[in-house]
Order: structure tokens, then sequence, then C-alpha cells
């Protein structure tokens, strides 16, 4: 018996946020600011998407045509400026702070899903989404010193705003129903390295293959792989799914931390990874019965 979209989607988005968790390792790895990582993450993933997509056939005849084509730049803009806030949010607040804030668009996900499309939350789901963030907090472990200074205030801004850029860029891809999440990917990397190439500085490109290794990863794997999968795991899955699997990034890269530099987890960080993955499996196995939700706005003509 083959999967479910709902089982294929959910499978798919897993192995995107588990594939996520490794991007802080191969970003710092690099050795390259951030506008250089951005950039060749973008370069090399249209490259890779470009032929993958010309392979298959994806590209003949063109499929982006009419509004398509608008909603497609806005989405990969909005993913471009993503990266960016979110990269430098780490420069002005504690990456445990600007990791906390930017993981609250999966909340922006829902309010936004609920008010402009009409999709309800489930009642009986909404402590899932509470104990998850909760588990986030145990994980990241902040403390009050982490609020101090005006720079702390201009990072939280921009991880603020990463935030809701991805939750913009996941609302916009999920209307590109009749594209291919492959044609997407390949719109994202190439919109990206337009953006960015004013940005980048080749006076300080990588000088070793292992440098090189880790940014063409980042393209081929996390810029093309990655979001096939998600891309298409969107079109499958509602957004109280999505925003609820979007927790498994951060748990991921702890592990990570752990298990490549050797970073001890902490009791209450190993309970916050035990709290998400208990409210993922939560929402999975729909423990919740009742629904709530605004009813869609009539069209004005």
């Amino acid at each position: 018996m083959g999967l479910t979209a709902r089982q294929s989607g959910t499978l798919e988005m897993t192995a995107a946020m588990v594939l996520s968790g490794f991007i802080g390792f191969l970003v710092v790895e690099s050795g390259q600011s951030v506008w250089n990582v951005i950039f060749f993450r973008c370069l090399f993933g249209a490259i890779s998407l470009g032929l993958y997509c010309w392979w298959r056939g994806f590209l003949s005849p063109w499929p982006l045509k009419g509004k398509a084509v608008l909603t497609a730049i806005l989405a990969a803009s909005a993913l471009v400026l993503n990266w960016v806030l979110l990269f430098n949010a780490f420069n002005y607040a504690s990456i445990s702070l600007s990791t906390v804030v930017y993981n609250t668009q999966p909340f922006f996900l829902l309010l936004a899903g609920s008010l402009f499309f009409g999709e309800k939350i489930a009642l009986g789901k909404l402590p899932w989404f509470i104990s998850a963030f909760i588990g986030l907090l145990f994980i990241i472990e902040i403390s009050g010193s982490d609020f101090a200074g005006d720079q702390q205030l201009l990072g939280f801004a921009m991880a603020l705003g990463a935030a809701i850029l991805y939750a913009v860029n996941t609302l916009l891809t999920r209307r590109l129903v009749e594209i291919r999440p492959e044609v997407i990917a390949l719109v994202n990397t190439f919109i990206g390295c337009i953006l960015l190439l004013p940005a980048a500085n080749f006076a300080m490109l990588p000088v070793n293959a292992l440098s090189w290794s880790y940014l063409l990863i980042l393209g081929v794997v996390h810029s093309c792989l990655m979001y096939i999968l998600m891309y298409s795991a969107y079109k499958k899955l509602p957004i109280s799914m999505i925003a609820i699997l979007a927790f498994l990034y951060p748990a991921v890269a702890i592990l990570v931390d752990f298990v490549v530099y050797d970073q001890s987890l902490t009791g209450y960080q190993w309970l916050g990874i035990i709290v998400i993955l208990l409210s993922v499996a939560g929402l999975n196995l729909g423990w919740g019965l009742h629904s709530i939700g605004f009813k869609k706005s009539p069209k004005i003509s």
C-alpha cells in the first residue's frame, strides 16, 4: 500500500527539517561571510536545480505564467531576505535569543492561515503548539540578560523580521499549487543570486577545497534537495502540520552541536527535545477533536 499525500508530506517535511539542522554547521565551517554563504548557496542551488529541471523536462513549456510569476518572485524574495536577516541577527543578539525569536514563525503561519485563508485551528491541538514552544525555550535556555542592550534589540527585530518573512514565503508557496516544487526552488535560488550579487565579496573566497565543499553542500543539498522536499510537503499538509514540524529544526541543530562540537546538553535541553518530539507526535496522531477558526472573508468585486 502506498503512502497517502499527508503521510508522504509529513516524511518530506521531517526530512527537510532534519537537513535544516545541519545548516549552522556548514555555515560556520565554510569560514565565509553571511553574504558569500547565501550567494554561493543560491548559485550552486540554481545550477543544480536548473540542470535537474532541464533533465526532467520541467522547464518546457515554462510553467510560470500570469499571476504565478509575481507570486513566485515575491515568495523567493521573502525567503532570501529571511536568510539575510536571520544570519545577520547573530551579529547583534545572542544565537539563543535569535533562534527562539525566529522559531515563532509557526505562530505567524497559524494566525495568517486562519485569518486570510480560512483554515481552522484545532482547539484540541493548541496545547501541542504551546508545549512545542515551551520545549524550544527549554532547549535555548534564555536568561534575562539576553535582552540587554540596543544591539540585542536590533538582533531581536532582525530575527522577528526573518520569522515573518519565512511565514510569508510558506503561505505564498502554498498558492503555487500547479507549479512543481523543483521549479519553485529554482526560482528562489535564481532570485537570490540576483539580489545578493552586489553584496558578495569575491576578494575573500575560500582558499581550500574543504571550505568550497561546505558551500557546495549548502547549494546542492540544502538549496536543491531540501527545498524540493519542503515545497512538496507544503502542498500536501495543512498549515498546522507544517507549523509543528518546523520545531524539529532547532531540536536537530542542538543534537548536531552535541555530536560534532561535543557541546554538552543539559537536562533542560534534553527535556526540551523530548517535549518537541512528543508535540509532533501529538499532532500527527490527532490528539485533538474540536476546531475553531475564522471564516474566510467574502471577496469584494
